[in-house]
């Protein structure tokens, strides 16, 4: 009998019973404004703050409306202007181009190797044409961070790390977030900790926080934040940084304080479903697994793998056949964007010249969610019917 997969891609876990409860107990108050404190009292927006400073290893942590406002938040504090250049991957999410374009500066896309990373040897050759990287670990895949910063500190690039895919993750031991001047998160639904939207911003630059915390919309009550740097500072930028409103509310931040708590289990959770799915895709003809490198600590909240050099139909046919026994596959090589899987040409606010060699890479991931919502047998069923399909349209393509 042929297999059909019945669970749900979008279906995630439930808020956690002490995150509840500290969310009723929000409610309770009254009190969902991060400003709107009790006397002597912290406040749940303060408290994450602190928590995933300490958890990043960070000196100052800042939570926001969402990641994206967080990544546009920090071009802002360190003074990117209309008109100029931003480099970022030619392979990420919208946001992220979209961030740029929010404050008016313009993207400088670069290319994508088969490791799903950024180019460093794009990164080098454009290095001249902007001061600011925006680096995407897109899909939580690193890139060697060691020699992506030797080139931006030859070329005085600062680095902001869209961390939205790799919060838990780490290079060499270093969190991701940690290696640029900010990095920059997301608690998106479908981020590894979920209060439906949210954003958190880390730096250790006392200007760049105070900066972050006066565009967020403090209105003076800075010193009610989790982790603000000292007054004086505040004092040289208060009067010059505009509110650009984003703050988070006490209600995020209680349902994300004890999933926190609880992340290092989850993104185990996580890699031990990204093995299994792996292990049984290694192998099937035409189908090329994304290797992962040993100084990358990964989060595998989602796969991808390649189907290089397949045509547009024989790749609709893998995602239908697919589709037919309950695997939903995204496919960055549409020609259309699809749900989320727009690219570089999608966006016509950021024309760019054509990347032949990116082009090729891009037109074969194919991504897939892996909710924690999945047994460890769902996802070696999962396995089996991708490569089962692959199979079936691999040979037919060799038949032709």
């Amino acid at each position: 009998m042929t297999e059909v997969f019945k669970g749900s891609f979008t279906q995630q876990e439930p808020i956690p019973e002490d995150g509840i409860a500290a969310a009723l107990d929000v409610m309770r108050s009254g009190r969902l404004h991060r400003y709107n404190l009790a006397p002597g009292e912290l406040g749940e927006v303060a408290l994450l703050e602190r928590e995933f400073a300490a958890y990043t290893g960070a000196r100052y942590a800042l939570a926001v409306a969402s990641g994206g406002y967080a990544m546009a938040t920090a071009l802002r504090a360190i003074g990117v202007r209309p008109g100029d250049k931003v480099l970022t991957n030619a392979f990420t999410l919208a946001p992220v181009p979209g961030a740029i374009a929010s404050v008016n500066a313009v993207p400088v896309f670069v290319g994508v190797t088969e490791d799903l990373t950024i180019d460093l040897d794009d990164l080098e050759a454009k290095a001249d044409q902007s001061s600011v990287l925006m680096l995407s670990h897109m899909r939580g895949h690193l890139a060697d961070m060691d020699r992506l910063l030797q080139i931006c500190k030859a070329a005085d690039i600062t680095v902001i790390e869209d961390c939205a895919h790799t919060m838990g993750a780490a290079w060499k031991g270093r969190a991701s977030g940690r290696d640029g001047l900010i990095g920059c998160y997301s608690m998106q639904t479908y981020k590894h900790i979920n209060s439906g939207e949210g954003g958190l911003l880390v730096t250790d630059d006392d200007e760049v926080m105070a900066r972050a915390i006066m565009l967020s919309g403090s209105y003076m009550l800075y010193g009610r934040n989790g982790t603000p740097p000292p007054d004086e500072v505040f004092e040289r930028v208060k009067y010059e940084t505009p509110n650009v409103s984003g703050r988070m509310d006490n209600l995020r931040a209680a349902i994300l304080r004890p999933q926190l708590a609880r992340l290092d289990a989850q993104c185990a959770a996580w890699n031990e479903r990204y093995r299994v799915v792996e292990d049984g895709l290694r192998g099937t003809p035409g189908l090329q697994i994304v290797e992962r490198t040993p100084e990358e600590r990964f989060v595998g909240s989602s796969i991808q793998f390649l189907l290089l050099d397949w045509s547009d139909a024989a790749t609709d046919e893998v995602l239908d056949r697919c589709l037919k026994r309950g695997v939903e596959l995204k496919w960055f090589g549409g020609a259309t964007p699809t749900g989320f899987t727009s690219r570089y040409d999608s966006w016509r606010y950021a024309p760019s010249e054509r990347m032949p060699a990116t082009d090729r890479i891009l037109k074969g991931i194919i991504d897939m969610r892996l909710p924690l919502t999945f047994s460890l047998d769902d996802c070696a069923q999962i396995a089996r019917i991708i490569r089962a399909e692959v199979n079936t349209v691999w040979q037919q393509k060799a038949a032709h």
